[in-house]
């Protein structure tokens, strides 16, 4: 960011820890200045989608699954293509995320949606 911060403050944009107490590296993306933690649990570990691979903006709404994170338009079903929305159930079997109606047989993962926006203070970031 071409800029100087005394260690003290320095602080992460989520969970304002003093970046200089938790580490010796921060993340920088939208703007934001984040440590390590809020930046996967925001971006994943690339903060690139993991169906198409581009980047994901940091005002951008996204989907979690399984610690990947996706834009809105890629999670969809490997079957059949359609887009997953909050609320619908779906299954993710190595990797690949099926719909309810599209699941293969076996021992499944089922879980529900859950959008997060991280341009917004989320449930579990402190005030």
């Amino acid at each position: 960011m071409d800029r100087y911060w005394h260690t003290r403050c320095l602080k992460c944009s989520c969970c304002h820890a003093q970046l200089g107490e938790i580490g010796s590296t921060c993340f920088s993306k939208g703007g934001m200045i984040l440590c390590r933690n809020d930046y996967i649990r925001l971006f994943g570990h690339s903060g690139a989608c993991s169906a198409c691979g581009q980047s994901i903006p940091a005002s951008e709404m996204v989907m979690r699954a399984q610690g990947n994170v996706y834009h809105l338009k890629c999670f969809t079903c490997a079957t059949c293509r359609n887009r997953l929305v909050p609320g619908d159930r779906f299954h993710y079997v190595n990797g690949t995320i099926f719909c309810e109606h599209d699941r293969p047989g076996g021992a499944l993962l089922s879980s529900h949606l859950t959008p997060l926006q991280s341009n917004t203070l989320l449930p579990d970031q402190k005030a």
